[in-house]
């Protein structure tokens, strides 16, 4: 029998990935690619992933992809087209570019499903993270209206919702950082 953790898993890859050369989801990481990472990790916690992304290679993962439904505007449209798709009012949200994430980070969103806020954060090295965040469905009318007005800062969009931080440990730093570059890639890979 399925247990149902009311949980979904919304994945960002529509990203232009200027600074990688090319689609970060499909850069490999131990002969896998990021994307994989990241569905592998999800899996246990959530009922479904989607991906949200133009790009139609994602669908050789076997997971639900939507395109976004307002383009060219940034992970506020990403948020707001993975919450228009979800079927659950929790729902973990995460960029392409965390190949490192581990489920016990994750499980640090999802303890406590605190209703009582719109998004719960993690903060690493001192920023906040929020696109390894928890966010309630009930935020994309928010994200909705400001994407009519343009608006397509992500931070400007936490900063107006009731959000929650809460700082990893030093020893989870590693497995919430974003891998942009193949400089960092291999830096990482290094250290």
């Amino acid at each position: 029998m399925k247990v149902f953790k009311n949980i979904t898993g919304i994945v960002l890859a529509g990203g232009k990935s200027t600074r990688m050369g090319t689609d970060k989801g499909f850069v490999k990481l131990f002969n896998k690619p990021f994307i994989q990472h990241i569905i592998d990790c999800l899996q246990p916690l959530v009922d479904e992933i989607i991906i949200v992304s133009d790009n139609e290679a994602y669908d050789q993962f076997k997971v639900k992809r939507v395109t976004d439904i307002i383009k060219n505007s940034g992970p506020i449209a990403g948020i707001y087209t993975g919450l228009h798709h979800s079927k659950t009012n929790a729902n973990i949200v995460l960029s392409c570019d965390v190949p490192f994430i581990n489920e016990a980070l994750l499980s640090v969103l999802t303890q406590k499903q605190h209703v009582d806020y719109d998004v719960i954060q993690i903060a690493s090295e001192g920023k906040n993270m929020p696109l390894i965040a928890l966010y309630q469905k009930r935020c994309a009318t928010h994200f909705y209206n400001l994407l009519q007005t343009d608006e397509k800062r992500l931070n400007t969009a936490i900063k107006q919702l009731n959000t929650k931080t809460i700082c990893i440990p030093s020893a989870f730093e590693k497995f919430a950082k974003n891998i942009n570059t193949k400089e960092a890639l291999k830096h990482e890979l290094e250290n």
